[in-house]
Parts: structure tokens; C-alpha cells; sequence
């Protein structure tokens, strides 16, 4: 994994040094919270509704064993001895002292970490596919373009103040996504042309929120050496002509809607055709320097992992069984596996660890790997690199930490914002709604049932849950200061991308878990195999068939009324 050099230490260093000085001086009144604010959130100190939020920036989702040990000293030390992996492959601190933060990012500094860029109208952590580098489905690694793109965005002067917070995900599977590269303010694929040439597909104007949109394509093949002042240009369209006035019409989404697509690509042509061959242009030699960084680890050679792991999927210790069936996923080189370690107990906020937890996994990716993590979007974690033969080992490691539910990728392994237990933005809870649908759906048997099945809760409108984009999604709203909650069928992040879209009238807090159970239960009824995912019988039949079990059938028409409406 890439390693800092001077200039990088240097400037996580220096800015440590100069966050502490900005606390000092609102310590001692000297300045006020007004004045304080922008300075704190460029550090990503957020006050939430019972105390500051601190996010840490895990750029790409790679951690290294030693970088988690220091997320699980922070966690310890500083805060209530848990963190919080997010969506977007960061790590949060709920409960850190505004005295702490500065010695938090001094920690941090020194394992080559920092929470630059984590909050504010600027672009924030360049996420990217878990299994970035040994995906058997990727063209390359896309983790070096990644790390480019994050030197040329910290700290970039023109786009310090943007209209409004800029994301950008980049993944290398041709036909399958798993970084939601449609749903960010910028979304890069590696691709490969006819003639064999590999580039880039840039999107740009997708996103959640109070608006929804798929992102389309802007730039159908740019040249790998192109790839940042192509991501220039689009910067600098948005920076000029994104609103300002409207909090709530200030995301590139909006942009490129107004605008249209045509109208967009234009203005983004013509600005890179004044920057294209400047300082942007990436030399090999440059490319070089980052991607050698990212170079595979030195593995033994072994035969293929296929045989192996598919006979603990018919051995007679069936945890492990159901444990490899959807915690493990086969690896480019022969002999080894990436595997899923899931943080969604059934007693656990989803994407939460503790830092005797965190300690362990650490241990255990050096034991059975080569010291490296991945965080993914989904608010999980994988070891990458585990030898098929070890997989018995890690899990029974696992197990004895209560990091071994058996459910990637299925109903309970759902992703939930802090919703209205932390975040001042929310209006209802998100965490009880998950754990209880955690509790209800456990049976293992039953989500391997369901089959494939994703499911994410927002507490507001502001979709830090996804909730747009699941299978199944979950919105809380305010009703007269009661907490409802919205219910939608048919989201997807995936290649293929598709907006959620709402069932009918709210539930209330007692009966919305009740409510995914009957749609879960009409789903059975309709599916045409087991093959046949949640979202693939919505496609298929429509929201009809589940409105009717929630809500009852439409009243019949009168046949006066009918007849009328026929002449």
C-alpha cells in the first residue's frame, strides 16, 4: 500500500500542529464558535447532538495493521472504546473532548493518517471497490489512481470552497460495480477500448440525498495521462456554475440536470481543452512512482483455492459452511481468498467495533495475511489475502470475537446512518430499526432464503444510509414530532443502477419492521426460482403486488363510474 513521503508527512504534521493552536485559541474564548466551525470542519470535527463527531479519513478503504491499531488506541483513549466504519470507507468518533482532538491528530499523523478533507464543500475521501487488487473480475488495481486522485485534490486551492461537498469513487470491474461509481458526485470506471487501450469512463452528477439522480457518463474514453485535468475541468464547470444560493440545489446533480448532459459535456470539453497538455498531464514515470507502491504481496504458490473451499461448503461443520458461502470471495491468485468480516451482529449498530476487536483483526491480518484491511462501502471490513487453507483458522478466530455472522450480502448485513441517536440533521432513529430487524431476520437458514437482499436506513433525507439505493430502503421522517419511516422497493448501486421508489403512506416506529417482513414473505410468494432476487421480481411485477399486501387491494371502481370514464 502507498507509503507518504516528506511532502505527505509533512503536511498531515503540519496540520496537526496548526489545529492545535485554532483549539487553544476557542478554548480561551479567543474566538467563537462562528469563527471556529469552518476551521473545525476542515478537520472533520463535526458537533452532533450530544457531543463532537470525528471523522478519520481511510482513503480507498486500506488500512494497514498498524494504522488499526492506532484507530483502536483512538477509540480506547480518547473516546467510549468503539468506532464507526461509514459508508464512504471512513472511520467515526462520537464522543472525542474538543482538548483530545488535537492529540488525535497527532496520533494519527504518525501512522500516516489524518481527517483532512472529511467534512466541508470540497472533495472528500476517494473511495473505491474492497476488493480492490485481487478481484479475479478486475482489469487492474484501481487503488493507484485512487491515491493520485487524493494528492491532487488535498489541499487543491481552487476547490477549498466549493458550492457544495464533492465525492468521487472509482472501481476497474467491467459490468459489475461495487463502489457505487453511478450514485457519486464523480464516478470513475477503468475500461478498455477496441483497440485494447485502458482509460478511464467518467460520470459525473449522480447522487443521493434530497434528490436523487444516476450519474451519466460525460467522458466516454479519457486516456489514463488525461485522467486528473479531465477531472479538472469537471471541478472547474461545476465550481463556476453550481449554485450558491440554495443550500438545496448546490450538488453537481443539479448542475448537470439544468444544464443537460450535452450542454454539461460541452462546457467541460472546453475548459479541458485550455488545461489538457499543462502541469496535469501524468508522465509514466509519475504513474509509475504510485502504482509501484501498490504492487501485489509476495504470495506462495498453491493450487487453486476452488476445490478447497468448496469442500468446507459441504463439510459437517456447517457455521463454517454458511460462513465461507457468503464471507468469502475468490481471489486472482490461486490458493488464497478475501474474506468478508461483517459488522452486523444482531446486538451491534451496524458498521460499530470495538477497539479490542479492532486490536484483534489487526493481529489476524498479519497473521493470515499480509497486514493489510480493506473497509468497504458497506460498512463491513475484509482481510484480503487469507490462503484458502487458513479459512478453518481465521474463522474460528472470528467466532471467538463475535466477528463471524455468516451474512454478507444478505438481509441483515443492512447499512444505517447514526440516525437521530447522534446526528443533529436527523429526524428519526436509525440504529433501533436496524438492530431489530437484525434480531428478527438472524436465522441464517432464513436469510439464505431470501437469497441476495439489501436493505439501508436513513434517518433523513440526507440518505447517509443509501436508502435510495436498496433493495429494500428505509427513510425516517418527522410526522407532527412523531418518527415514521417511508418504505421503498427496487434501489440499486450497482451496474444496474435504479432509484428506490416509495410503497405508499409512512409507518410508524412499531410497524415498520412488521411491514418489511410482509414484504419479504410476498416475495417468496411471487419469486419464480431461487435465483430470483427481491429487486428481480420488482422489476418484473411492479409495486402493486406489495402494495396490496401492505395496504390492502384497491377499491373496485362503482360500474356507473367505470362506464363513464369508458364514454
Amino acid at each position: 500500500m502507498y507509503k507518504y513521503d516528506e511532502f505527505d508527512q509533512r503536511i498531515v504534521d503540519e496540520r496537526a500542529e496548526q489545529f492545535k493552536g485554532q483549539v487553544e485559541r476557542r478554548l480561551s474564548g479567543e474566538i467563537k464558535e462562528i469563527e471556529f466551525k469552518p476551521l473545525r470542519l476542515q478537520n472533520g470535527l463535526y458537533m452532533q447532538l450530544h457531543a463532537y463527531m470525528l471523522r478519520v479519513a481511510i482513503p480507498y478503504g486500506t488500512l494497514s495493521a498498524r494504522q488499526l491499531r492506532m484507530l483502536a488506541h483512538i477509540a480506547c483513549k480518547y473516546d467510549k472504546s468503539y468506532g464507526h466504519f461509514t459508508t464512504r470507507q471512513n472511520i467515526q468518533y462520537n464522543w472525542p473532548k474538543l482538548e483530545d482532538v488535537p492529540k488525535i491528530l497527532e496520533d494519527l499523523a504518525s501512522v500516516e493518517m489524518h481527517a483532512i478533507q472529511t467534512s466541508g464543500n470540497c472533495v472528500r475521501n476517494i473511495t473505491s471497490d474492497h476488493f480492490a487488487g485481487v478481484a479475479p473480475d478486475e482489469l487492474e488495481d484501481p487503488r493507484p489512481w485512487g491515491e493520485l486522485m487524493r494528492q491532487w485534490s488535498t489541499f487543491h486551492p481552487e476547490f477549498a470552497a466549493l458550492p457544495r461537498k464533492f465525492k468521487i469513487a472509482i472501481s476497474a470491474t467491467p459490468g459489475l460495480d461495487r463502489a457505487a461509481v453511478q450514485f457519486h458526485d464523480i464516478g470513475v470506471r477503468l475500461v478498455e477500448n477496441a483497440k485494447g487501450e485502458r482509460g478511464f469512463e467518467v460520470l459525473a452528477g449522480g447522487g443521493m440525498g434530497r434528490t436523487p439522480h444516476i450519474g451519466p457518463v460525460i467522458g466516454q474514453f479519457v486516456a489514463k495521462q488525461d485522467l486528473l485535468s479531465y477531472l479538472e475541468a469537471i471541478l472547474r464547470v461545476y465550481n463556476t456554475y453550481g449554485r450558491r444560493d440554495n443550500l438545496f440545489k448546490a450538488r453537481i446533480k443539479i448542475l448537470v440536470h439544468a444544464l443537460g448532459v450535452e450542454e454539461f459535456r460541452k462546457r467541460v470539453e472546453e475548459e479541458w481543452a485550455l488545461i489538457k497538455d499543462g502541469p496535469l498531464k501524468l508522465t509514466q514515470a509519475e504513474i509509475e512512482r504510485v502504482v509501484v507502491q501498490f504492487a501485489p504481496p509476495t504470495y506462495e504458490s498453491l493450487p487453486a483455492a476452488n476445490a478447497l473451499l468448496d469442500s468446507y461448503k459441504l463439510g459437517k461443520d456447517r457455521d463454517l459452511a454458511r460462513f465461507v458461502a457468503n464471507n468469502v470471495a475468490r481471489h486472482k491468485q490461486p490458493g488464497y481468498a478475501a474474506v468478508v468480516i461483517s459488522l452486523k451482529e444482531k446486538d451491534t449498530p451496524p458498521g460499530d467495533m470495538t477497539d479490542f476487536q479492532m486490536d484483534k483483526v489487526a493481529e489476524l491480518s498479519e497473521r493470515f495475511g499480509f497486514a493489510e484491511i480493506r473497509v468497504t462501502h458497506t460498512q463491513n471490513l475484509v482481510l484480503p489475502d487469507v490462503k484458502a487453507s487458513d479459512v478453518p483458522a481465521l474463522f474460528a478466530e472470528l467466532q471467538a470475537l463475535g466477528l463471524a455472522t455468516a451474512n454478507a450480502n444478505k438481509v441483515t448485513d443492512l447499512i444505517a446512518c447514526p440516525g437521530l441517536d447522534y446526528c443533529a440533521l436527523a429526524n428519526a432513529r436509525s440504529i433501533p430499526i436496524a438492530l431489530e430487524l437484525m434480531q428478527r431476520f438472524e436465522d441464517i437458514d432464513y436469510q439464505n432464503d431470501l437469497g441476495e437482499l439489501q436493505v439501508k436506513i436513513s434517518g433523513c433525507i440526507n440518505a447517509c444510509g443509501h436508502h435510495h439505493v436498496g433493495h429494500i430502503g428505509i427513510l425516517g421522517i418527522d410526522k407532527q414530532g412523531e418518527e415514521f419511516y417511508q418504505l421503498m422497493l427496487g434501489g440499486s448501486a450497482g451496474h444496474d443502477a435504479s432509484i428506490g421508489q416509495i410503497l405508499g403512506r409512512a409507518f410508524a416506529r412499531d410497524q415498520i419492521v412488521g411491514a418489511v417482513e410482509k414484504v419479504l414473505t410476498r416475495y417468496l410468494e411471487l419469486r419464480n426460482s431461487e435465483d430470483d432476487r427481491l429487486i428481480d421480481v420488482v422489476r418484473r411485477v411492479g409495486l402493486d403486488p406489495f402494495k396490496e399486501t401492505l395496504f390492502g387491494a384497491k377499491p373496485a371502481r362503482p360500474a356507473a363510474e367505470v362506464a363513464h370514464a369508458d364514454h
